[in-house]
């Protein structure tokens, strides 16, 4: 499984942007989708994730009410639509899947969001 990462750019304080990543190589289905993310000089931290349904949903406390996570299984693409984003949410983003092997398998090249104050 291949993941395509896309969406990030330069973004004002309180500004929105959408994240999409596309699965390739074969079908996501059942798997679990998340975003991670890395500031420089940090370690790459947990954002959200979804179950394959949709019905199970994790945030990171940091961007709850401001992130949402959703996806798409026709289209082999999650998304994370980011709002009154932060300059503390500067970093480069990674869409990750879990096959149902209970750890994140597989990673996308990341892509990077800055935000400016």
């Amino acid at each position: 499984v291949q993941l395509q990462a896309s969406g990030g750019g330069l973004v004002q304080a309180g500004g929105s942007l959408r994240l999409s990543c596309t699965a390739s190589g074969r079908t996501a289905t059942g798997y679990i989708m998340g975003w991670f993310r890395q500031a420089p000089g940090k370690e790459r931290e947990f954002v959200a994730s979804l179950s394959w349904s949709g019905d199970n949903t994790y945030y990171a406390d940091f961007v709850k009410g401001r992130f949402t996570i959703s996806r798409d299984n026709a289209k082999n693409t999650v998304y994370l639509q980011m709002n009154t984003l932060k300059p503390e949410d500067t970093a480069a983003y990674y869409c990750s899947a879990d096959p149902r092997a209970g750890r994140w398998v597989y990673w996308g090249q990341g892509t990077l969001v800055t935000v400016s104050s």
